[in-house]
């Protein structure tokens, strides 16, 4: 009994850190930065591990030792990364990167050999509660777009600052006749952040929904979803966001072509066009303006995200194994600008000023892992629909919308750092468990 009590205690803690992993906001000020899925996933991984270590079960799938080999790795390039750190504020970030770092990739490593051992079912509920999360923060955001624009108010303040202590609201991009400009973002701290994490389900969804038979039950809430999902991409006016949702749709148009251009895309699209339209309209003036300064590319905004590009160099000649040592970056750029506390703005530019060459050969090869796995995934996918299979209409169209969705979010990425989130973690580990799951149905045969 006290087994049960600890395994579904387990499995709670596991499926409840999976729905918060995008909720940034969501955390306090305790020995730095201490988010509610931190705690969550601390006490996943002591319930993960205490039941392993009485039994003596040292038994790990082989895709959980490619995960733990990789965190192996990591972790060495960040110790002697250490070495290269010259002040105390570089040892405290340091620190406060290497823990986050534990935290989330040993929940990597453990929540792999979880999932595969329990199975086909479990790996549907993992999903289904991670784009859950990510929707419930989407909702959010509408809710706080809503009581900005109506009565100008800030949601963050009664529903978050009483539980966290701490002080967030919307962002304001601007103002327009007097008129601000709300951009949500939600639970994750920043709209951008918001717009890439939301191309994730949008585009694993996308597939699945082509495919999904005329009577199912799911279709029509897909369907309601992914609108849903899409307008609030579309209010963070993120660009990167954009970018990255159009390079994972020219992946699904490989397969998908055909699809993309039925009445099952056509018609939502044309209602969300007829929505936006009738908002538009009596605001033309207004929505004008933001959508022209969106799209242009001489701004200071982009700018910056341009400029951060040349540190690259910089740091190769004076740094160039190991770079200035993890979570850094905020450190060195405060030294060369006078700037505190600002991210380089592009996942690329941290991992190559903070990791060096040794820790981007790492983390390509991490990737270069996770394109095979999603190889291996499509064809379990083939060979399922040549034994026909009736689960290949689902894995085949799951593969390729994790295939589209890590495209999109290393598109993304070159001008934001999300793959440094959590979020991500708990994408690859999707990425990851997806072959080895639903290659257990070809084992009898």
């Amino acid at each position: 009994m006290k087994v049960h009590r600890i395994r579904g205690a387990t499995e709670w803690l596991f499926f409840a850190t999976v729905f918060t992993v995008t909720f940034a906001k969501v955390h306090w000020a305790v020995g730095g930065d201490l988010s509610l899925s931190d705690v969550l996933t601390a006490a996943f991984l002591i319930g993960f591990a205490v039941p392993r270590l009485e039994r003596h079960d040292g038994r790990f799938a082989r895709p959980a030792a490619v995960t733990f080999a990789f965190f192996v790795g990591f972790l060495l390039v960040y110790l002697l990364g250490f070495f290269n750190l010259g002040t105390t504020e570089a040892l405290d970030q340091w620190a406060k990167g290497l823990v986050k770092f534990l935290l989330h990739f040993l929940f990597l490593v453990c929540a792999t050999a979880l999932v595969i051992r329990r199975g086909e079912r479990f790996y549907w509920l993992t999903l289904g509660v991670f784009i859950a999360g990510i929707a419930a923060n989407a909702l959010y955001g509408v809710l706080q777009l809503g009581v900005a624009v109506v009565t100008g108010g800030n949601l963050d303040a009664a529903v978050l600052s009483p539980l966290t202590g701490g002080q967030s609201q919307i962002n304001i991009y601007g103002a327009i006749a007097g008129q601000s400009v709300y951009r949500p973002n939600a639970l994750t701290g920043d709209p951008n952040h918001l717009g890439i994490e939301l191309t994730i389900p949008l585009l694993i969804l996308l597939p699945l929904y082509l495919r999904l038979e005329a009577k199912s039950r799911w279709r029509t809430p897909a369907m309601l979803l992914l609108a849903f999902l899409f307008v609030v991409e579309l209010a963070t006016l993120s660009r990167s966001g954009l970018v990255g949702l159009a390079c994972g749709l020219i992946v699904l148009a490989v397969p998908y072509r055909r699809h993309l251009v039925s009445k099952r895309v056509l018609l939502p699209l044309a209602g969300i066009a007829v929505l936006l339209l009738a908002v538009v309209a009596r605001r033309q003036h207004f929505f004008e303006t933001v959508l022209r300064t969106r799209v242009q590319t001489n701004g200071k905004g982009t700018s910056t995200h341009f400029a951060v590009y040349d540190f690259i160099p910089q740091i190769i000649h004076s740094h160039p194994l190991l770079g200035l040592g993890l979570n850094n970056f905020s450190v060195y750029y405060e030294f060369v600008t006078g700037r505190t506390n600002f991210g380089p703005h592009s996942f690329y530019v941290a991992l190559v000023v903070e990791t060096g060459l040794l820790g981007t050969a790492l983390f390509t090869a991490f990737v270069w892992y996770l394109f095979r796995r999603l190889t291996a995934a499509r064809a379990v996918g083939r060979t399922l629909q040549a034994l026909r299979d009736p689960l290949a209409a689902r894995v085949r169209p799951l593969a390729w919308g994790l295939t589209a969705a890590l495209v999109s979010t290393l598109a993304a990425n070159i001008f934001y750092l999300t793959m440094s989130f959590y979020y991500f973690f708990v994408f690859a580990l999707l990425v990851v468990v997806t072959p080895t799951v639903f290659a257990a149905r070809l084992r009898p045969r």
